[in-house]
């Protein structure tokens, strides 16, 4: 099993035709996923080539939906764009919305989450590198070929630090590893997945990579608390960052003590969890706690 995404998923791409849409197109095909279209209505109709797979392209979701069963859609569009593509999908009623797309302005974000919502699709993103389940199904911006199969499951803040921790814990493997996104909104959170591995029979470990501002890693903490019975491992990014300037993605500011590290390795490590301080130590203190549940 895995959480959101398996082999079965059928996935559409909004933005399939584009120079990124096209990029990571091929590369989710070749890691096995099953892209059944693409959506671009100026294009509908025709097909494109990806190394000897056909890719039909459609002119909605909805039409792209009806024609292949597609239950998940990956968005390549530009930011401008973005709302209308989510809201798009929701209204078609798919299942899973993964947005890529960066620099959406979060008064969109905002809006279309709450559509989303609305209408029962979950989004993971915007802001994200996707998810993969590692030998079955990716969908999204995430190496393929850095981990193996196994019964990690891991949810993550970073992009980058998504791919590093799936590096260093590659030979144990992974159910699923989910990049939720930096941005202030995003629509599937450290909860979300925390319960949803929480479920997962194949998963046996969870770990959370955390990153400075807001309070979504203090909020996990309260949820790992009371909810969560399987160990967790986090890593928190941003320990020697200064005072109220922004880091990387737009969520990540810390003002005053507030969204410090340090405040949410105490919170994370009075509810349980091991805390390391570098990736390096983060993989090490999972490795300890699988060993030790052995």
């Amino acid at each position: 099993m895995a959480i959101h995404l398996t082999k079965e998923s059928r996935v559409l791409v909004q933005g399939m035709t584009g120079g990124e849409g096209m990029k990571h197109t091929r590369r989710m095909i070749a890691a096995g996923t099953n892209i059944v279209g693409g959506v671009n209505p100026r294009k509908a109709g025709r097909s494109v080539d990806f190394d000897g797979t056909e890719v039909p392209v459609f002119g909605s979701v909805a039409e792209g939906m009806d024609a292949t069963g597609a239950d998940v859609t990956v968005v390549f569009v530009p930011p401008a764009f973005a709302k209308a593509a989510v809201v798009e999908a929701a209204d078609a009623g798919i299942g899973l919305a993964v947005v890529i797309t960066e620099g959406i302005p979060v008064h969109d974000s905002v809006a279309f989450l709450a559509h989303a919502r609305h209408k029962g699709t979950r989004v993971i993103g915007p802001n994200c590198p996707g998810l993969i389940t590692p030998g079955q199904s990716n969908a999204g911006i995430i190496p393929a070929d850095i981990a193996e199969p196994g019964r990690i499951g891991l949810v993550s803040k970073s992009g980058t630090l998504t791919y590093q921790l799936m590096y260093e814990l590659r030979d144990t493997g992974f159910s699923t590893c989910v990049g939720i996104g930096g941005d202030p909104v995003v629509g599937t959170t450290h909860i979300d997945c925390l319960a949803a591995f929480q479920d997962d029979p194949d998963t046996d470990l969870i770990v959370l990579i955390g990153e400075i501002g807001g309070d979504a890693e203090e909020r996990a903490a309260a949820y790992i608390r009371d909810h969560v019975t399987k160990p967790v491992v986090g890593y928190i990014a941003g320990f020697t960052a200064p005072e109220g300037r922004t880091m990387g993605h737009a969520g990540a500011i810390v003002s005053g003590s507030s969204g410090t590290a340090q405040a949410k390795k105490e919170a994370l490590e009075a509810a349980g969890v091991r805390v390391g301080r570098t990736p390096t130590e983060t993989a090490r203190q999972v490795l300890a706690a699988l060993n030790a549940d052995v």
